[in-house]
Order: structure tokens, then sequence, then C-alpha cells
């Protein structure tokens, strides 16, 4: 049976897309548009009740009955236990995948967005918001984040060790990104060794190309904008 995704093609997207597709496991996409306020419906809600894409709806999960998760990473580890896939051959090396799985979740992910945010969102907002101390905290918190990532790929060929794992499902959609970051990696050649092995892999091209044609450059969409960064009650 089919899973049903809830996707937008964003990074957070785009981890789920890529692990249903390493995982091979047939599912069917429902497009939430983020920019267009599909987060706030009620029917997404009732199975992502933090408004935020992505969520799963899986009809066969626990004892046969369907599950609606949410949080990407809680959805990658849901899906590397159903399968048996990607979670780490050992009691030890699923430890390490869940450090830096949690790693993803808690730092470069919202370190990156922030980045992203204050980099390239902010000072294209009306009136701009152009904010030398947020631009640079989060710049300079993403380029320690990626020193980390750099010096634990200098010491393994993936991030949780000499194996392809859901944190690194979690953390490349992030870490590809560091140009709009604007991070280098001239300084980080394990962290660009390991972009390139792990973007090479058919099933990550792939995940990551679904509905790329639907991404829109928030920087020019000013309803996005509003809807995105605007205040809600």
């Amino acid at each position: 049976m089919s899973i049903d995704l809830h996707y937008w093609p964003t990074p957070n997207g785009w981890k789920i897309s890529i692990a249903l597709e390493e995982m091979g496991l047939p599912y069917q996409t429902h497009f939430v548009n983020i920019g267009a306020g599909d987060q706030f419906k009620p029917d997404f809600l009732k199975i992502a009740p933090n408004n935020r894409m992505p969520a799963i709806v899986d009809p066969d999960g626990p004892d046969g009955k369907p599950i609606s998760i949410f949080e990407s990473g809680a959805i990658l580890q849901y899906l590397a236990r159903k399968t048996g896939q990607f979670g780490g051959p050992t009691e030890r090396d699923r430890i390490a995948v869940d450090q830096w799985l949690m790693w993803q979740m808690g730092g470069l992910g919202p370190m990156a967005g922030q980045a992203h945010h204050f980099l390239k969102y902010a000072p294209s907002l009306e009136p701009p918001q152009d904010l030398p101390y947020a631009k640079d905290r989060y710049r300079n918190e993403v380029a320690r984040l990626l020193g980390v990532l750099n010096k634990q790929l200098g010491e393994n060929e993936y991030v949780a060790g000499d194996f392809y794992s859901i944190a690194d499902m979690a953390i490349w959609p992030w870490a590809i990104l560091w140009e709009g970051q604007e991070q280098t990696l001239d300084d980080k050649p394990h962290l660009a060794r390991w972009l390139d092995l792990v973007g090479a892999r058919p099933a990550v091209q792939k995940g990551k190309a679904l509905a790329a044609e639907k991404r829109s450059d928030v920087q020019k969409d000013r309803e996005a904008q509003k809807i995105l960064f605007g205040k809600r009650d």
C-alpha cells in the first residue's frame, strides 16, 4: 500500500522523498504549498498539528493499522524501523545515527534556516530588514556546524560511520545549500567529498527532483512572504 507523502520541495521535504526512494517504498505525493498557506488547512493540521510539512500517512502502520506522522526526524526513524534499512547495522551504529539525526534536527536545520532567512529573505521584505547582527550570528553558527560535520567526515565515509544512513539523508539536503548560507567548501574537503558522494546516488537525485518546478522565488513573492513570515493569530 502506498504511503501518502505530504510534501513541498524544501530541504525538510527532500529528506522524506529521498528516504522513500532509497527504501523502495511506494508513495503518493500530496503537495502542501507553503507559500499559499496550505499548511494551515484543517485537513493537514489533523496530521501535522505544528503546521509544518513534511508529514506522512502510512495505511500499513503498526499492527496493520494506519498511522500519521509529522516531524521529518520522526518520519525517518519510523521508516528505518519499518523497513529495517538505513538505521545502522548494530546497536552502536544506531546510536551514532540517532546522534547525528538529532544534530541535524536541533542544530544544522534550524541554524541554516535562520541563515537563509536573514541573509536572503529578510532584506527583500517590505520594508527591508537588513540586520547585520542576525546575518553574522547565523552565518557564523552555520560555519561552526559545517566545520563539525567536516571533521566527522574526515574520520568516516558517511556521517555516522562507514555506512549510509537516515542521518545522511537528513543532513545532505541542508548542507547542499551551503552557498545560500554564505559558506565555503575551500576549507572543508571532507564535506565536499561527501556532498558529491551522496549526491551521486540515483535515489537522492530522484528524491530531490520531486516537484522541483514548484519551487518559487520567495525573495520576489510578496504574498508568499506574508504567509511564511507574517504574524498569524
